[in-house]
């Protein structure tokens, strides 16, 4: 597994709390919370990362 050395803040995550961070891991992504970035990550493959923001687009979530 390769990851990549860029994360990005999401823009769905508030200034102050509820922050996470997206980096690229081969054909998905990690996501790792910016508060605690020593906790470590946790990766998606491609179709889950799709789905995930599919879902997100779609407010399932709401």
């Amino acid at each position: 597994m390769t990851l990549s050395h860029t994360w990005r803040k999401s823009s769905y995550s508030s200034q102050e709390t509820n922050c996470v961070e997206v980096g690229r891991v081969n054909d998905g992504a990690a996501v790792r919370d910016t508060k605690d970035r020593s906790a470590g990550y946790f990766t998606t493959t491609g179709p889950q990362w799709a789905a995930f923001i599919d879902a997100v687009k779609n407010q399932r979530f709401e």
